[in-house]
């Protein structure tokens, strides 16, 4: 974990507890070592983290679904702070093929981003 740290894929506004349980900060160092730290380099920018691990009473909260990876410390919702930055860090993650989903958001307002350790689907999905 080069470019970032659990606390901030971890934070919220929610005033609600959102610690990770040592599965979840597992997950989650692995989302970094395997797409946002690789990402950050090919970048070459900082990536700033929307959303990252979601406790279920966060998740709830934000309006997450039930299913959502963010509560398996899985997923990031990142941008690089406008639509042309986030068109970029969506096609380096989509041609580097390490992701579980990929998700383009409200016509990238931000990129959402999951990695699994076994079983990544590479699904891409547009939201709008």
């Amino acid at each position: 974990m080069k470019y970032f740290t659990i606390k901030e894929l971890c934070k919220t506004s929610t005033g609600i507890d959102n610690t990770p349980s040592q599965l979840e900060v597992a997950n989650l160092k692995n989302l970094v070592d395997h797409v946002l730290d690789p990402l950050r380099v090919k970048y070459g920018k900082p990536i700033t983290i929307n959303s990252g691990y979601r406790s279920l009473k966060v998740n709830k909260k934000v309006g997450g679904v039930n299913t959502s990876q963010h509560c398996k410390g899985e997923a990031a919702d990142i941008t690089g702070g406008n639509r042309s930055e986030n068109i970029i860090l969506f096609n380096i993650i989509k041609d580097s093929g390490k992701y579980d989903q990929l998700i383009n958001e409200y016509d990238y307002k931000w990129v959402h981003v999951s990695y699994k350790t076994s079983g990544n689907r590479k699904q891409i999905v547009i939201v709008k």
